[in-house]
């Protein structure tokens, strides 16, 4: 898999096709033909090739015509399977979002461990799929593959004792969290690519102008700082979700201790 920066300018908003039809097709619902020649293309094979033109050029590569050329095939075929762009998007966001049938994969303790593992799984996610946070998703159209994901999320967290509203909270105070750190991943490899200059290039280009200005002493804390203050060893992401979890159990406590 290629970086997919090029074309990661683009935006897309999910939904933004024919609903009924999406759904149609998510949930498999539509009349299928009785009589005929047997298909040559079949919709998941035109979903799949559609995120492997994603994950390789971004969305600014993906079009109807992109991913018919990579199936081999003409556009007008795709057509007969997915009315356009807007609803094959909505597809491949079902698609990519799919999660497999262990349940270790949400970790092996109970809520925490499951919340815990959701922001992991997430943010390999987003690394695996950089296009994703290009798309407007605050209005989904949820697949079955959404469903499932918020199914199993949410049996697992549920013992936390916490509103139905407030569970869902929960998971999206998780998703916010690592689609923050994700776009800061995302747009550092963006930054490298695109000036040729590698992370520790760049910062190292700023050191004389940053020695002077801590050697004046108008910034004494920044120049208190240990020197691996700032160095990659330390693993924000991970820190920032342990202290979301650790807010979250001293509620989950809270709400034990008062509950009749």
């Amino acid at each position: 898999m290629t970086s997919g920066t090029s074309g990661a300018g683009s935006t897309e908003t999910s939904g933004s096709g024919d609903i009924a039809r999406t759904l149609e097709l998510l949930w498999d619902t539509g009349r299928r033909p009785t009589r005929g020649p047997k298909p040559t293309l079949t919709l998941d094979r035109i979903v799949e090739a559609a995120v492997q033109v994603a994950d390789a050029e971004g969305l600014g590569g993906l079009s109807m015509r992109r991913v018919a050329a990579e199936l081999g095939t003409g556009t007008m075929s795709l057509y007969r399977y997915v009315p356009g762009k807007g609803e094959l998007l909505d597809l491949m966001l079902d698609r990519v979002q799919r999660r497999s049938d262990n349940p270790s994969d949400l970790g092996d303790g109970g809520w925490r461990a499951a919340l815990e593992a959701l922001g992991r799984t997430t943010l390999d996610l987003y690394r695996r799929h950089p296009w994703l946070l290009h798309v407007n998703q605050s209005r989904p159209v949820l697949g079955p593959s959404a469903v499932d994901g918020m199914e199993k999320i949410l049996t697992r967290i549920r013992p936390m004792g916490l509103t139905d509203p407030e569970l869902v909270s929960a998971v999206i105070m998780i998703d916010g969290y690592v689609v923050g750190a994700a776009r800061t991943q995302l747009y550092e490899r963006e930054a490298e690519h695109r000036t040729g200059l590698t992370d520790a290039e760049f910062w190292q280009a700023q050191v004389p102008v940053l020695e002077k200005a801590m050697a004046s002493g108008r910034y004494p804390v920044m120049a208190s700082l240990s020197e691996d203050s700032f160095g990659s060893d330390f693993d924000h992401f991970e820190f920032g979700l342990q202290r979301i979890l650790d807010g979250l159990e001293v509620l989950v406590e809270r709400r034990g201790r008062s509950a009749p």
